[in-house]
């Protein structure tokens, strides 16, 4: 059959049409090779607008304070999963979503994971979590009774967040991360006491578990920009300040004095897995005043803060996952403290 003769503008349009179509799939092609990431793509890899796009989403009154069981924390999952399928971050169990089984309301895990590229190291986990619940709703003050939790916990989510999307584009390091949003928090660490159960009954090796919480406003007056829960449990404040090249991560006293370590999702994974399990916090009792408050707005986080922190966080991260083994030691310590 002879084919039909394409006027010379039509030629021209169908050779710009191919072109588009060679240049979307090249750029297929590229969005999934791995590069090696070094300083030079982590130093001003978040920025604000990253933070204030998810913190925005997670901490709008369309979500409705993200209670557990609610249909607000219910789109907060499914935001989650939407964006690790895009990182091309892989769902741990058969699907990301990890059912709890301890609590009567419906309420969800969201869980990834990314391979690591080590042999001899992969088997083992660096688990990087925050809680992505929060209170709903309480007594009104001046009209509003949404609780938005931007700060405990979207700005921990949002940190998860952004970590998973810089390791998704980098090869790999030689342990496998996993990257867990845990709900049921507010209900007395119920999600991340699930998972740590599951963990372990399935044999996982874990290596460290970073949790984070609240970090979304930055403390003053501190010659460091993170504090660690259960410091002096292990060395990971000293090995995250090598690695980081400078004074990041401190010591909080009021961490202590109120016993934080035993008072987020960092704490389950502790009990199950005896491995160093802290959280990363710039909630320094001074510094925030809407805790579990309607007041908890997007509007009083410092989007620029985060994401310095983040970026600042990255090579600790990485440098864990990437150590030798036997780095990060446990300390000897009472369980009565």
């Amino acid at each position: 059959m002879e084919c039909p003769r394409i006027p010379a503008n039509g030629q021209q349009l169908l050779a710009g049409a191919l072109a588009v179509l060679l240049l979307l799939a090249l750029a297929s092609c590229g969005a999934g090779r791995k590069v090696a990431c070094g300083p030079e793509n982590y130093r001003e890899f978040s920025d604000s607008v990253a933070m204030q796009r998810i913190v925005g989403f997670l901490a709008s009154d369309a979500l409705g304070g993200r209670d557990t069981g609610s249909e607000g924390l219910e789109q907060a999952a499914t935001y989650l999963e939407g964006r690790l399928k895009d990182f091309g971050i892989q769902p741990y169990f058969d699907a990301y979503r990890d059912t709890l089984t301890n609590i009567e309301d419906t309420g969800y895990n969201i869980v990834g994971y990314l391979q690591g590229s080590e042999p001899g190291l992969s088997g083992e986990y660096v688990l990087i979590g925050a809680h992505y619940d929060h209170i709903g709703r309480v007594a009104p003050r001046e009209g509003d009774s949404i609780a938005n939790g931007a700060n405990d916990n979207a700005t921990g989510t949002a940190m998860v967040l952004e970590l998973a999307r810089f390791f998704a584009r980098c090869k790999p390091p030689a342990r496998s991360l996993v990257f867990a949003f845990f709900s049921a928090e507010e209900r007395g660490l119920m999600g991340s006491a699930h998972l740590a159960k599951r963990l372990k009954a399935q044999g996982a090796d874990l290596y460290a578990m970073l949790n984070f919480e609240m970090t979304g406003v930055p403390m003053a007056g501190k010659d460091y920009r993170v504090y660690l829960t259960g410091y002096e449990r292990s060395n990971l404040a000293e090995v995250a300040n090598e690695l980081a090249g400078s004074k990041l991560v401190g010591l909080l006293p009021q961490a202590q004095e109120f016993n934080l370590f035993q008072r987020s999702d960092n704490l389950p994974f502790y009990q199950e897995f005896q491995v160093p399990a802290h959280t990363f916090s710039t909630f320094d009792f001074t510094n925030f005043d809407y805790y579990h408050l309607p007041g908890d707005e997007p509007s009083g986080m410092d989007f620029g803060h985060m994401a310095e922190l983040l970026n600042d966080l990255i090579p600790v991260v990485k440098g864990i996952a990437d150590s030798p083994p036997a780095t990060l030691k446990m300390y000897p310590w009472p369980e009565s403290q």
